[in-house]
């Protein structure tokens, strides 16, 4: 898909009102250019469409969207550079959070902006075949943030219509009318989509039915669930699970067969999200996907060890609880496709004896008793206590998954990796879990293996396998820890299954501080402060 930002035609539309920002009020037209004008043509709805696809990047990639959607999380502990200890470690979080904050503003100007479309795009001049894929687009995405919002936030401000102006209420609506919604609006989009599409990163009739089958799940409509899965899967679009998990890292197989939705970044810096004071004065100020950074360990501070391209630019913002790393056996080959654990000698400067390309740092899951090695060693005993709290923040197993050695330099913060939102994996464990729901282990069990299959190292897959009997909801939980750790879908999955506060509490000793409340995130104070029905608009139970 073509990546254009048009911030600002977006402020035409009026979507600024929920998010509360005046300076975007203030913006000024210098063109003359006014929405009733460009969106009443073919070319100028286009942008609009085009648009309303670009906020899914202000999730997908940026620390932000990490910190909403994987942080608090089982899986995940705070690193030394972690700047949101608020959503790590659930520490006096308030609205007043930048990343809630930002992500509130930007899903309901995506939102205003898809509502804009929908209402306006009678009047685009579109041909009808052209105006259904559109407005099944348009539909998919309003979808898609609504789900994220009405997850994150519960029972929030909701509408269907463009606002235009300064709006100072706001309403609180029951998350059952946000699932309705969700849903009507998917059903649309599959009727309506194409199968495929030659412009990578819109949506289609696949897609569609894949983020369906996940909002059924989310909704407890189990065999709804099932069935939309299987139409995935056993369809004819073509999809297929990689024979090697870690194949689907490598920058040059992005676009892979697995693949079943994405927000794509270009590889053309200019053309992604960066800020820029003329020509896009409302970007993010780190721009594109920097998921390379957040995960990497501080390794250009040890002997032998220098920063360069290919072992990234280290922010060192998560690390992996003990809890993620065990739950990989021997057997599993998504360990070593998921996580670094070896860095080799590229410095001038080395231990005697140590030549460039020998191993420099080891990090290992288990204990690890060294014998004279040149190498540093960081084993379970030197990066976690005896009841899993850390005790080095800075040296640790390492995801990653979303490491880009095409950067151009080692310092530089923006990647062109695209962001899997959904893969053909995760419709596999939607369908096992939807069949362990309807009491039926054996289909879960069918599922999974198939995934199990995949993973498995070289004659390991009959050791791999499982059977209806280990079926239970925390198996599966593990089992989709062990595909998409890191993927931005956790604290949904946990929360989806009831299972936050029990799992957080059993398996993260950084998270202690979760209460019941945190299952929604707090209301943005802005927002709170900007409306004037503060008695019917009021903040989270919880949160100040």
């Amino acid at each position: 898909m073509k990546n254009y930002i048009i911030k600002g035609l977006i402020l035409l539309t009026g979507f600024t009102a929920m998010s509360s920002c005046k300076k975007m009020l203030e913006e000024k037209d210098l063109s003359g250019i006014t929405a009733e004008s460009v969106f009443t043509t073919p070319a100028g709805f286009e942008t609009l469409v085009n648009a309303a696809y670009s906020y899914q990047r202000w999730w997908y990639g940026k620390e932000e969207g990490y910190g909403m959607a994987e942080m608090g999380t089982d899986l995940w502990m705070s690193g030394a550079g972690d700047v949101t200890t608020d959503l790590t470690q659930y520490i006096n979080l308030q609205g007043t959070n930048a990343a809630v904050t930002t992500e509130w503003q930007q899903l309901y100007a995506a939102v205003n902006l898809c509502n804009a479309g929908i209402n306006r795009i009678g009047g685009a001049g579109l041909d009808p075949a052209t105006r259904a894929i559109r407005e099944g687009e348009l539909k998919f995405l309003r979808a898609f943030y609504n789900w994220h919002i009405v997850e994150s936030w519960g029972g929030v401000h909701f509408t269907l219509e463009e606002t235009k102006g300064v709006i100072t209420t706001a309403n609180k609506t029951p998350v059952s009318v946000f699932n309705k919604q969700i849903i009507e609006d998917l059903l649309f989009a599959v009727s309506n989509l194409p199968a495929t599409t030659k412009d990578y990163g819109r949506a289609t009739k696949p897609a569609a039915q894949a983020l369906l089958a996940r909002m059924y799940l989310t909704q407890n409509k189990y065999q709804e669930a099932k069935d939309m899965a299987l139409n995935v899967i056993d369809g004819t679009y073509g999809f297929s699970l990689l024979p090697a998990y870690a194949d689907l890292w490598k920058m040059q197989n992005l676009k892979n067969k697995e693949v079943i939705y994405a927000v794509n970044y270009s590889t053309n810096l200019s053309l992604n999200d960066l800020v820029d004071p003329i020509l896009n004065p409302l970007g993010h100020s780190r721009g594109s996907n920097s998921s390379h950074m957040l995960f990497a360990m501080k390794y250009d501070d040890q002997p032998g060890m220098l920063r360069d391209i290919l072992n990234g630019r280290p922010f060192d913002r998560y690390m992996p609880t003990r809890f993620l790393l065990d739950l990989y056996s021997d057997d599993d080959a998504r360990y070593d496709g998921s996580f670094k654990t070896v860095w080799y000698a590229n410095g001038t400067s080395r231990p005697a004896g140590m030549k460039l390309g020998d191993t420099a740092i080891f990090a290992t899951k288990k204990v690890f008793v060294p014998t004279g090695k040149l190498y540093k060693i960081y084993d379970r005993n030197a990066v976690y206590n005896a009841n899993g709290t850390v005790k080095d923040q800075l040296h640790y197993v390492t995801l990653n998954k979303f490491d880009d050695p095409t950067r151009s330099s080692i310092n530089e913060a923006q990647s062109a990796r695209d962001v899997f939102v959904i893969r053909l994996a995760e419709l596999y464990l939607i369908a096992a879990e939807a069949s362990l729901r309807l009491q039926n282990p054996g289909d879960a069990a069918k599922y999974i293996n198939v995934l199990r299959t995949r993973a498995a190292k070289t004659g390991k897959v009959a050791d791999m396998q499982v059977s209806a009997g280990q079926m239970t909801l925390d198996f599966i939980l593990d089992e989709r820890a062990r595909e998409f750790a890191g993927e931005q879908i956790r604290w949904f999955d946990l929360k989806r299954t009831g299972k936050l506060l029990e799992r957080v509490k059993a398996y993260n000793p950084n998270a202690l501080n979760i209460k019941d409340f945190n299952l929604v995130k707090p209301i943005p104070r802005t927002q709170i402060d900007a409306v004037s029905n503060k008695d019917e608009f009021s903040q989270n139970t919880g949160y100040q």
